[in-house]
């Protein structure tokens, strides 16, 4: 592990949480902002594109007293620098960071949240550091490009990408149509009717994740997208040694169930819990039920009790 200079700590308050933020120039020099927050055993969150700490709100409320969280905002997005080359955003990238913020906050091992595209960064994370991952909780996610298993659009693999190119191109409109999108007040009511939410979600927690949400570059959100759609980390699930759950939306439209379950299956001993109602956001859909759940698996399976 490197030896890490300390750099000025910011302190953040949003969702009745104080966060502390620090900087730590990742492998080929881009600055990455990372955040802290409670006291006990690491617990690293690899957020979903676009997203920060405040996504996990809910856990961070229930586990603060008992572990400490580390977080990072990707590069290029929210409160960290972009990359001095625009093609370093893939999921490989994304992992290094990992390891910057695990050596800036002076972690050796730890455990390892991953929502969405965290769950990409966290299986990518083992493959190039394993010794630094002692258990996985992955949510609503996959392990190779999203658009294979995308059930509404049975040929995304050839739209997407042709989709996401031609945003590309125009990142202005794309910045706009989000900003209003996330700043209307009946987001949260449309997400619901059109089944892209559940009934039960937070909607104060997504109105701040929206709120900061209407603030990043889209370019560089558009330009990771496309590194998502052409990773693959299939084959690091069968090397996977330390305790895993995996957690899935029964109405996840954008990862469904089908590539939680391949998960679950390639990853020797690994657990599968499908949340029926829930969809792609079940951290801030059922948090009491993800918490408790969460809470069974940390004590039966990464205890020190357990691992004896």
């Amino acid at each position: 592990m490197s030896d890490a200079p300390a750099s000025e700590t910011t302190t953040i308050h949003a969702l009745d949480i104080s966060v502390e933020e620090r900087r730590v120039r990742s492998f080929d020099g881009t600055d990455i902002a990372y955040h802290t927050v409670g006291e006990g055993p690491p617990v690293l969150l690899a957020n979903g594109l676009g997203g920060s700490w405040k996504a996990w709100s809910h856990q961070i409320r229930h586990f603060r007293s008992r572990h400490r969280f580390i977080s990072w905002d990707q590069r290029g997005l929210f409160r960290s620098g972009a990359p001095a080359d625009p093609a370093a955003l893939d999921i490989p990238a994304q992992a290094r960071d990992a390891v910057a913020v695990l050596d800036a906050a002076g972690v050796e091992k730890c455990l390892v949240f991953g929502w969405s595209m965290g769950v990409q960064t966290t299986l990518e994370l083992w493959r190039r550091a394993p010794e630094r991952i002692a258990g996985m909780v992955l949510i609503n996610g996959v392990a190779g490009s999203p658009w294979t298993t995308l059930p509404d659009l049975p040929n995304a693999t050839v739209t997407a990408p042709l989709v996401l190119r031609g945003l590309r191109r125009v990142p202005d409109l794309v910045s706009k149509v989000t900003r209003t999108a996330v700043s209307w007040q009946h987001t949260p009511a449309l997400a619901k009717r059109l089944g892209f939410a559940a009934s039960t979600l937070d909607v104060e927690t997504f109105r701040e994740l929206a709120g900061s949400f209407a603030g990043i570059d889209m370019g560089t959100y558009v330009r990771t997208l496309e590194q998502i759609g052409e990773h693959d980390a299939h084959d690091v699930l069968p090397t996977i040694r330390v305790p895993l759950l995996m957690v899935a939306g029964g109405r996840d439209r954008m990862t469904p169930r089908i590539a939680a379950e391949r998960i679950a299956r390639d990853v020797p001993g690994a657990e599968l819990t499908i949340v029926p109602g829930a969809t792609h956001y079940v951290a801030v859909e059922y948090p009491g039920l993800l918490n408790l759940r969460v809470e069974r698996f940390l004590r039966e399976r990464c205890s020190p009790k357990a691992s004896r």
